[in-house]
């Protein structure tokens, strides 16, 4: 089975109060590598009271200066550590390593860009119409977080949450996904080594149980959560009922949009990185393509080619352009969305099905699936589908790929390749998505605001507005004048 991995909760580590375990599988050949202890809801109560008391006799009265450090330092071990950390990704979710390292190296400088704002975190003097009060505004850490990460990029995903609930001063639980786990778990070595305090940083695992426990529960004051809007509801409905506030960053069916006045060779690349980076299995993926009618032939024949070349194999093999599914259940998921496009009528123009190599029988592999003359309406162009799977819209008029680009519940990403600055310019402005790319797709920045509109939720993360998710204004009102008031009367 190999490594038995254990929870971090109060700077200990510890095995599940009830000895449930599950076991960590592979996609590539579906061996389990590892084993996983899932926690019961006795284990969720006392890593919310270890944040708890770290909150209230530590963490909260430790300075900006020294928050900084030991962000520097995490940051420091991550990167010492990444060649490792990312195989170990790469066997637990079937990303391939060329990005799953680079994810390590974007963790690190998340890290490093919120401990530049830790011991920066002013407040303001606000002049009032009154003489002789002096009014101050302080932003306070809320206290307790829950972060709540998915299993497509487990390291980078984290580090969205936990670097500016750190810097903002708040102490947190995390909950990774039960299908990836085990570099969450990896990374608390270097909280240890860090020196953060114990119970500033706790994590349990497990499955559903898990996360609707930590939902529930009181004791928190925030959740953010990374996943799907069906998940996103229940989480929600959840915290809700305590009125605890979320962040939620979900899902989307973002379109990437080609004018015929585009680079084609970039567009091309951009159509590419889009959909079958990553295995399709990233929130922000280019699933709808939407090409204007002049360059539609062009850019369906280029795709097609480029798409029966991509290279498929071990995930942690650096040669590999694309990996698996990650776990059983979202292959047989992406299968079912593939059949049900045939059904719908979609022309297949590409892939369709489980990889035929041999080699590859035993991983869960799909290859890269184009669809072509996809209507908006279908289910394929509607629904998240998380996987290497295309649909290719035509589009005769600007006004027209407008209509179709925002003709969807979500509103997370989207792409725009075009020579014409004003065509830029206008269209960015239309789009309802929280990121437009504008000749680059997949493109992030640790000091950009990233997040949703729509179905693909709300709330920011990465880039300062990012620290505003775990921080809130504390008013402080002196009145300095020395003058007896009306008590019946409220002072203006």
């Amino acid at each position: 089975m190999g490594k038995d991995y254990q929870f971090y909760i109060n700077g200990q580590w510890r095995d599940g109060a009830g000895g449930e375990r599950f076991p960590a599988i592979n996609p590539y050949n579906q061996e389990a590598w590892a084993s996983i202890p899932h926690a019961a809801d006795c284990d969720v109560a006392e890593a919310i009271q270890a944040a708890r008391s770290a909150f209230e006799r530590t963490w909260r009265h430790t300075s900006g200066l020294e928050r900084a450090k030991l962000l520097h330092r995490l940051a420091d071990l991550l990167e010492a550590d990444a060649d490792r950390l990312c195989v170990l990704e790469s066997t637990d979710n079937g990303k391939v390593i060329r990005e799953t390292r680079t994810q390590m190296s974007f963790a690190a400088r998340q890290y490093r860009f919120f401990a530049g704002f830790a011991d920066k975190l002013w407040g303001n003097v606000i002049p009032l119409d009154q003489p002789h009060i002096l009014d101050y505004a302080n932003r306070v850490p809320v206290g307790v977080a829950v972060l709540i990460t998915p299993w497509n990029s487990p390291m980078h995903l984290l580090s969205n949450k936990l670097a500016p609930a750190l810097a903002a001063g708040c102490c947190v639980v995390i909950k990774p996904s039960e299908h990836a786990s085990a570099t969450t778990l990896e990374f608390c070595k270097f909280i240890e080594q860090a020196g953060f305090p114990p119970g500033v940083v706790n994590v349990v695992t497990g499955d559903a149980r898990v996360g609707k426990a930590l939902a529930n529960a009181r004791g928190i004051d925030k959740l953010s959560f990374t996943g799907s809007p069906d998940v996103a509801r229940s989480i929600a409905a959840d915290a809700g009922r305590n009125l605890v506030p979320v962040t939620l960053e979900l899902g989307g069916k973002s379109p990437n949009i080609i004018f015929d006045d585009a680079d084609i060779d970039q567009a091309v690349i951009g159509a590419l990185a889009g959909i079958f980076a990553a295995t399709g299995q990233t929130c922000i993926a280019g699933s709808r393509l939407l090409v204007h009618r002049p360059v539609y032939k062009t850019i369906v024949e280029r795709l097609v080619v480029r798409a029966g070349s991509i290279v498929m194999g071990n995930p942690v093999d650096p040669k590999t352009e694309m990996g698996t599914a990650a776990n059983e259940p979202q292959f047989r998921k992406i299968l079912g969305m593939i059949e049900a496009a045939r059904k719908d009528g979609a022309k297949l123009v590409a892939g369709g099905g489980p990889a035929t190599d041999s080699a590859l029988a035993k991983g869960f592999f799909i290859q890269p699936t184009i669809f072509i003359d996809v209507e908006n309406s279908m289910t394929i162009a509607q629904e998240e589908i998380f996987g290497p799977v295309l649909s290719i819209i035509p589009f005769e008029t600007e006004e027209q790929a407008i209509t179709i680009a925002n003709d969807t519940r979500y509103g997370l990403a989207s792409g725009v390749w075009t020579t014409s600055l004003n065509r830029a310019l206008r269209v960015s402005k239309e789009i309802q998505a929280g990121t437009v790319w504008v000749n680059t797709y997949r493109a992030i920045a640790a000091q950009v605001p990233f997040g949703g509109m729509k179905e693909s939720g709300f709330g920011r993360e990465r880039g300062a507005p990012a620290l505003d998710e775990f921080m809130t204004f504390k008013n402080v009102m002196i009145d300095y004048s020395g003058t007896i008031r009306d008590p019946f009367a409220i002072r203006t």
